[in-house]
């Protein structure tokens, strides 16, 4: 087998790293809600609300994370120094079991998982030479697999950890997890190949867009026209197309509001389900375990069953479109959550297992809009812009959460009742035409060729 034909052997080191760091961040993140209420005595609305902040800053310090890498420190020290405070974070979760220090360590988690979360994948492929794009695409195949497969078995087993050992042992051990990933990451400090930071060239999406804007306009001349002079014309042309993505992703962020709910006012209505299954007695947080499992069979058998035969039925399955029908049928799973949560205010006895079908029906809404929408963003802008238009499409992650926070936090409806659920359906239901009218706007680009 020649070179280029084998994995760099420092490949096994980033791996190792990134299924210890899911298992700790899953793990930590399954029990949270159950922790803010029962042991915090935080109401259903406060402990929501903090779940979603806390989410949203995750997506928000990769911005800071890609600049410390890009024009400080380069993506490997970023790593490290922003793992150290991943660590210290869990630390603080696990010994200051109050208010306070569940804000410093959310904080501290945040900000290091948020932070390395732009530089390991761009890490990855900085191990890679030319005429190995086959063997990097199978690493971002098992990169995938390990978050599920991290995401799955934290989810079950710490909640049981918390219930057995108390909140020390659980938020502890995905310390350790963590601890253990950075650890395994050092040691292949000696082998990796280190990409320097480098210096902005003035042209960034931000500097075009700044110039658009100071810049006062000549007879005839378009907003975007304005900057041409001074960054050129193939540099405004990225900027725009970030621009125009950018304006189709805003209705995304709905998505997200609705998607990472499983975490808070899902668990928050198991809680109030029959949890015992087949004698088997569960915890409300382990049922999100569905998840990460739904996922790994689900996208095969969209890839390679489901949108084929549509094809060969007539129905172009376009990105746009995907991502449009994955967000009403994200829509149609709060729907289904809002009818459990009216059977149980009717006094009926359901079992937790009917939660089954609305994380089956979010699930196949994530596959159409979550990783379609990570795949078409790339190929809507140039080289020079791909960091632009992942960073828009993170912070519609950043935006979805805001809003379940701040909705929370108003207190129109009570957090998990049948009236919440309808609500984000019908939310979720408007901004699902407002994208689709978008979208078919939207003019379609392709940068790939580059």
């Amino acid at each position: 087998m020649s070179q280029s034909q084998k994995y760099p052997s420092q490949i096994k080191f980033i791996v190792g790293n990134e299924a210890c760091e899911r298992y700790s961040y899953y793990g930590m993140k399954s029990i949270l809600v159950v922790f803010m209420i029962q042991a915090l005595l935080m109401t259903e609305s406060q402990a929501t609300s903090v779940y979603h902040q806390f989410s949203s800053l995750c997506y928000l310090f990769p911005l800071l994370g890609a600049y410390i890498s890009d024009r400080i420190l380069g993506k490997y020290k970023t790593i490290l120094y922003l793992s150290l405070v991943y660590c210290i974070g869990h630390a603080v979760l696990a010994v200051w079991e109050n208010t306070t220090g569940l804000y410093v360590g959310l904080f501290l988690i945040a900000l290091g998982s948020g932070g390395i979360k732009p530089c390991v994948s761009a890490h990855v492929g900085d191990q890679f030479k030319k005429g190995q794009e086959a063997l990097l695409a199978k690493v971002f195949n098992l990169f995938y697999f390990m978050i599920n497969f991290g995401s799955f078995f934290s989810t079950l087993i710490t909640p049981w950890t918390l219930k057995e050992y108390g909140p020390s042992v659980a938020f502890g051990i995905p310390g350790v997890l963590m601890l253990i990933a950075t650890f395994i990451f050092w040691l292949g400090r000696h082998k990796y190949v280190h990409v320097p930071p480098t210096k902005s060239d003035g042209n960034g999406f931000l500097n075009v867009l700044k110039t658009a804007l100071t810049t006062p306009a000549k007879a005839g001349q378009g907003f975007w026209d304005r900057a041409t002079q001074k960054h050129g014309k193939l540099n405004v042309e990225g900027a725009q197309a970030v621009w125009n993505i950018s304006k189709v992703f805003a209705a995304v962020s709905v998505f997200w509001a609705l998607f990472d709910q499983h975490g808070s006012s899902w668990v928050i209505q198991a809680s109030k389900m029959n949890l015992n299954f087949m004698g088997i007695d569960f915890e409300p947080s382990q049922i999100s375990a569905w998840n990460p499992i739904m996922v790994m069979g689900l996208i095969p058998l969209f890839t390679f069953g489901i949108y084929p035969l549509l094809e060969k039925l007539g129905f172009a399955m376009t990105p746009l479109k995907r991502m449009t029908w994955g967000m009403f049928i994200a829509a149609f799973s709060f729907i289904m959550a809002a009818f459990i949560q009216v059977g149980l205010d009717q006094g009926q006895n359901l079992n937790v297992m009917w939660q089954f079908f609305p994380y089956l029906v979010i699930t196949v809404a994530e596959v159409m809009v979550s990783i379609t929408g990570l795949e078409f963003a790339y190929t809507q802008a140039p080289k020079s812009m791909k960091s632009s238009v992942m960073s828009m499409w993170l912070l519609t992650v950043f935006f979805g959460n805001q809003l379940v926070s701040l909705i929370t936090m108003v207190e129109i409806f009570p957090v998990a009742s049948s009236s919440y659920f309808f609500f984000f359906a019908g939310v979720m239901g408007f901004f699902a035409f407002v994208f689709a009218f978008l979208a078919s706007r939207y003019k379609l680009q392709n940068f790939m060729e580059e």
